[in-house]
């Protein structure tokens, strides 16, 4: 029985999930959090619940590495690290060149590490854990998955910006999206849920945590999304502005007495979104707990929602339709609450919802009235399986020897 090991790395913390194949079953997944910083955490979870956790002084990322597969094997989960067989890595930034995911060689790491200009905060993160695994098991394939590769084919009319075209030509300067790996399996996901062909449907996901993007899928293509060049743009999230007048930048650096415009973006990234309307949280369970007494904090959850019903209008009417609204990632999930907020404001369209189905945390649903022509549903997104899927297929391609 094969294994492939799926990696999420961020700036800070270390995802990771085992899954046996090919019967894609978790037989374990953990987390290290807080990665150099004081009191970092590891977590490791078993198939059967249970929980090994670990406080350190501080965990660096080869460390935290080396730690997954040391727990592996001393907690009896695999008997030798050769029963790993792939690893793949969620990439960020993909640019143009890399429409598919991909074996990994020495010229596709270059190349991810010179994308790291669309990506900062991620690329050389995601590049770094690459080498760090390469060097922990030198022979076994790995793959990169890339967030931007779904939106590699949108047409020019969706990811164009209207500047000068050879801004585009010599920079690479338009939309690329992000969550496409999150995006990709909902609605595939979905289409099997509905039994029909994904190619035969017009369909909207909703991915809406801490960072959060919404995609248009037209009969299996995904035509259009909210991110932009980089994932600041679209609807308000956590502590992130989402679209602004760029006039906006100049005017307040000027009165903020700003010089270096990296600061401010910092701003629009860290310090906007929910946070900075309410001046409380960006926590919508936060927000949620004290709307009532606190006028910011119901103000930033209708600002969330206007900015969501904006988007899904206009990719009802790009796509002259909708067969189906799918809600993922952490809010989409589990905040009942704001599903109902957005879907409420979609009764022209034919959507509706049934508040008894809409009491939904984490599992798959269809929340909408019985019998509508629209469907709206609860989809927990999978991006670890989709991984290990892109794993198998291409490794299937393009088996790794010895």
């Amino acid at each position: 029985m094969a294994k492939i090991l799926a990696i999420n790395a961020g700036s800070s913390t270390l995802k990771w999930k085992l899954f046996s194949v090919p019967e894609e079953t978790v037989i374990a997944s953990g987390m290290v959090d807080r990665l150099g910083l004081p009191d970092s955490v590891f977590v490791i979870k078993k198939a059967d619940g249970t929980k090994y956790k670990e406080t350190r002084p501080t965990i660096d990322a080869k460390e935290a590495a080396a730690m997954v597969l040391t727990r592996l094997k001393s907690d009896g989960i695999l008997a030798h690290l050769s029963e790993i067989t792939g690893i793949g890595h969620r990439v960020v930034a993909g640019g143009e060149h890399f429409r598919d995911s991909v074996i990994i060689t020495p010229e596709t790491l270059k190349e991810i590490k010179d994308l790291s200009e669309y990506a900062p905060l991620h690329n050389p993160t995601q590049a770094y854990y690459i080498e760090v695994f390469q060097s922990l098991l030198p022979k076994v394939v790995q793959v990169a998955v890339f967030d931007t590769s779904l939106f590699a084919t949108m047409p020019k009319v969706n990811y164009l910006y209207s500047i000068p075209y050879e801004y585009y030509e010599k920079f690479g300067a338009r939309k690329y999206g992000a969550h496409g790996t999150s995006h990709r399996y909902v609605a595939n996901r979905t289409a099997e849920i509905l039994g029909k062909p994904l190619d035969s449907l017009k369909l909207i996901t909703l991915h809406l945590g801490s960072g959060a993007s919404i995609t248009a899928f037209d009969h299996g293509k995904a035509i259009d999304t909210s991110m932009g060049f980089t994932p600041l743009a679209g609807i308000t999230m956590s502590t992130r502005s989402g679209d602004i007048d760029a006039s906006l930048i100049p005017f307040l650096m000027r009165h903020l007495g700003i010089s270096d415009v990296q600061d401010f973006i910092d701003i629009l990234n860290h310090k906007s979104g929910l946070l900075g309307i309410s001046g409380l949280s960006p926590d919508m369970r936060d927000l949620d707990k004290t709307k009532d007494s606190r006028e910011r904090s119901e103000l930033a959850l209708e600002i969330f929602a206007n900015r969501v019903v904006k988007y899904i209008g206009s990719y009802i009417a790009e796509m002259n339709g909708i067969d189906a609204l799918i809600f993922t990632a952490g809010v989409g999930e589990n905040s009942f609450a704001m599903r109902a907020r957005i879907l409420k404001q979609l009764s022209y369209f034919g959507v509706t919802v049934d508040d008894e189905k809409n009491h939904v945390h984490g599992k798959e649903q269809v929340i909408s009235k019985d019998g509508e022509p629209v469907k709206v549903m609860v989809v927990p997104t999978n991006e670890e399986l989709m991984i290990v899927r892109d794993v198998e297929r291409l490794t299937a391609k393009s088996p790794v020897t010895d």
